[in-house]
């Protein structure tokens, strides 16, 4: 009977495992060729689903985290307030049980930053939460690059007045850049990589530094040529900007 039992986890867990990889890659898909569409065919069919693992939960609330922010970026906001809340109930899930505890803390300190993109009024009073989430998750784990990002965000969006810094940003999210890079792991087919390099040269575009903007798009073009906001929009600008 034990071994019966034993044999069904060991099926599940490869199943799941194949379901993750087949996910992540038509999330990576549908980032680099902008198919924000695909992308929420995917977050819907994991939503449906009544097996999944704890890791794929933690998957499933990263493609609603990337999912929400176009929708933000995109005047979205009652579609992103609808995921966001999903994504808010499975991060209560596996806080209960404790899992992956430097993660949750960091998308808490993500999410925090959503709610106050969709309900400004919301600022003055969770406001400074998001900081100490990004912290929290970062003295659980000093190598958590997604921790980093949170908090270079903070640092970059928030008000002068407020501690806001640009220059501090840029420190965290080239210190993101610098520990996911040292973990292949992390980089083949994950969107989050890319977007982070998509970060930086916006960051750097808009601080008019258009050379290191120009140097960090060719990196990425280097990693993915099918990086298709990059390649066919920012890339050209860039070149122009450079020459002039």
């Amino acid at each position: 009977m034990e071994r019966k039992n034993y044999q069904i986890l060991m099926i599940f867990l490869l199943v799941s495992f194949n379901l993750f990889s087949q996910n992540n890659k038509k999330i990576y898909e549908a980032y680099i060729r902008g198919e924000m569409n695909n992308w929420k065919v995917v977050i819907d069919s994991l939503n449906n689903s009544q097996y999944l693992t704890n890791m794929a939960k933690l998957d499933l609330i990263n493609y609603e985290y990337g999912y929400i922010a176009w929708c933000i970026d995109n005047d979205k906001k009652d579609v992103a307030k609808e995921y966001l809340q999903r994504a808010q109930d499975k991060l209560e899930y596996l806080e209960n049980i404790r899992y992956e505890m430097s993660m949750i803390n960091a998308y808490k300190a993500a999410f925090i930053g959503f709610e106050v993109s969709i309900y400004p009024y919301k600022a003055p009073l969770i406001g400074m939460k998001s900081q100490s989430y990004a912290q929290k998750a970062i003295e659980i784990d000093p190598n958590n690059y997604f921790a980093y990002l949170q908090l270079a965000n903070i640092y970059y969006y928030a008000p002068a007045i407020v501690g806001g810094s640009k220059a501090k940003a840029m420190d965290y999210y080239l210190k993101a850049l610098n520990i996911i890079e040292k973990n292949p792991k992390l980089i083949k087919n994950n969107w989050n990589y890319l977007n982070l390099y998509a970060t930086i040269i916006n960051s750097y575009i808009d601080s008019n530094q258009y050379d290191k903007a120009l140097q960090y798009a060719k990196k990425v073009l280097q990693i993915e040529p099918n990086f298709l906001w990059v390649k066919n929009q920012i890339y050209p600008e860039l070149l122009k900007k450079t020459k002039q």
